[in-house]
């Protein structure tokens, strides 16, 4: 006579089994989701940065200068990794990033909508964008383009437009010949009198030797294309018609470099900013041009207050 076999005890017969299997499948897609929100970066070809996320809290993006690693920024993260999620960038073909993208053609306009193409996607809320140098210019780039992608913009030692270094009366059309030589000029020296000009250079940049020789080895190791490239379109961007009517709130943290006296710095960049409504200004003493480097303390704590 047969008989019935009993029912296996697998998990669907098993209520509590089941619910672990659909909490363990629920909580998988929800790390996955998460994980999604903040690495949704263009692949590697028709990159124009990379990312790395560190923290949790309100959104804060921050964007080294001219060849310059997204490194620059370990002591801030370390600062305010407790209170805020960080997007640190490299720019593709700076301190040894793949030139992607940035290859050829313009880049900076392009940076611009990368940016803003990567708050969209990761649905950042009104995030703070914070810049150094060349990534001060393209945080006035991206609240001129897109006034809604950025709360507020922290510009670190940038000017809206770098010629007034040269001739406080200096024109774009005055700038360009002299931008388009050095341009041309950084791609085809060899590498060895192009080291010995950045550490020239790098002895204007920051305080300490160990500094100077990070400075000099994230530009040694980046794409010289892209950063003579990059380079030109700084010097001849000039946004100073612009900032009356760029309403995100700003802050300026600038360098009162040894030598200059604290009237002469004020001067040059207060005026440079003076149309630029909603704007604070901070002077960090006994800096060169890598504040956060040469006076992190002092740097981290400005920056902190312009978070909030």
């Amino acid at each position: 006579m047969s008989r019935t076999p009993p029912p296996r005890k697998g998990i669907f017969n098993n209520p509590m089994a089941l619910l672990a299997v659909i909490v363990g499948i629920v909580v998988a897609l929800s790390v996955a989701h998460a994980r999604a929100e903040t690495a949704r970066f263009p692949d590697a070809a028709n990159a124009r940065f990379s990312v790395t996320v560190t923290g949790s809290g309100p959104d804060v993006i921050l964007i080294p200068g001219l060849a310059s690693s997204g490194a620059v920024w370990d002591g801030t993260v370390d600062r305010l990794k407790s209170h805020y999620r960080l997007h640190v960038l490299t720019l593709s073909g700076f301190a040894g990033e793949p030139a992607a993208a940035n290859a050829q053609g313009d880049i900076l306009p392009a940076e611009v909508e990368a940016i803003h193409a990567y708050i969209a996607a990761n649905h950042l809320k009104s995030p703070v964008v914070v810049g150094h140098s060349l990534g001060g210019l393209l945080s006035l780039m991206l609240a001129k383009a897109h006034p809604d992608d950025a709360r507020k913009i922290v510009i670190a030692d940038a000017l809206p437009f770098v010629g007034i270094l040269f001739n406080p009366s200096a024109t774009v059309d005055a700038v360009k010949p002299q931008a388009a030589a050095m341009r041309d000029g950084m791609i085809s020296t060899p590498a060895d009198a192009f080291k010995a000009q950045q550490s020239a250079m790098a002895q204007r940049f920051a305080t300490s030797d160990a500094d100077r020789a990070r400075v000099v080895g994230w530009s040694m190791t980046s794409d010289r294309r892209v950063v003579a490239e990059a380079f030109y379109e700084d010097m001849v961007t000039d946004l100073r018609s612009d900032l009356a009517d760029i309403k995100t709130p700003a802050a300026l943290i600038y360098p009162g470099a040894p030598g200059m006296s604290a009237d002469m710095v004020d001067q040059i960049y207060r005026s440079a900013y003076a149309t630029k409504p909603d704007m604070a200004f901070v002077r960090i003493d006994n800096s060169l041009h890598f504040e956060m480097l040469d006076q992190p303390a002092a740097f981290n704590t400005a920056l902190e207050a312009a978070l909030k």
